[in-house]
């Protein structure tokens, strides 16, 4: 026997209780499975280490490390929400051009043709899954960036340490990340740790996982530094 649901009966399923709107980038507390945006979650993290919902300790000095991207409610959100993705798409390429930056999710074939007429009336319905998020079918895992203090040489800390990448990503993917938000020029000037062990720079985060971070908790710790640090 089917029933049928009214949308408004799952909203306090599918919405942010911080925000009020659905849920973009849904992020789950590990302690308490509580549910938020990954910009709100975030942001409240930097202030309190309460869950905002239930109030109980995240955790007491790195609660960042204890939330985690929820893939499966964020694919139910944009299945039960009828254009709620393609609206998110139209607002973030909105966001880069009112700015004069490239969307990074833009086809490059749209690049190449973006002055013609039909690229004006194109929506964001337009882009298939696959253009829009690279790498999005791929096995994700949240990171944490951390400047490591060692002789008396410290660069700083990124504003923002919490990352969700692709497992295929590599070192120097993140070396190039952190000189890119650090404005260091040269990203071999960086060396990336991981349990005081620099790694290579073709080591992927899947190899990582798998050799330094065995039957340990997500999220990956990664230590940063500069490579003067060190003997050559």
């Amino acid at each position: 026997m089917k029933r049928t649901l009214a949308l408004k009966e799952l909203n306090p399923c599918l919405t942010c209780s911080l925000c009020d709107g659905y849920l973009v980038n849904a992020t789950t507390v590990v302690e308490c499975l509580h549910t938020f945006c990954k910009s709100c979650i975030v942001k409240h993290l930097e202030d309190s280490n309460n869950c905002p919902k239930c109030d109980n300790v995240v955790h007491q000095s790195h609660p960042l490390q204890y939330i985690s991207y929820d893939r499966t409610m964020q694919d139910l959100v944009y299945k039960l929400v009828p254009g709620l993705q393609e609206r998110e798409l139209e607002t973030e390429r909105e966001f880069y051009e009112s700015r004069g930056l490239r969307w990074p999710k833009k086809r490059l074939s749209d690049s190449e043709n973006e002055n013609s007429p039909a690229k004006k009336n194109k929506s964001a319905n337009s882009y298939s899954n696959d253009a829009c998020d690279y790498h999005r079918a791929d096995e994700q895992i949240a990171i944490i960036l951390e400047c490591k203090k060692s002789n008396g040489y410290n660069l700083d800390q990124l504003h923002r340490k919490f990352l969700l990448c692709s497992v295929q990503a590599t070192v120097m993917h993140l070396k190039k990340f952190v000189a890119k938000k650090l404005q260091i020029s040269k990203p071999y000037e960086l060396e990336i740790l991981c349990n005081d062990e620099i790694l290579g720079k073709d080591h992927t985060l899947k190899f990582i996982c798998l050799t330094r971070w065995r039957n340990k908790e997500t999220p990956l710790v990664l230590h940063y530094q500069p490579r003067e640090n060190y003997d050559d």
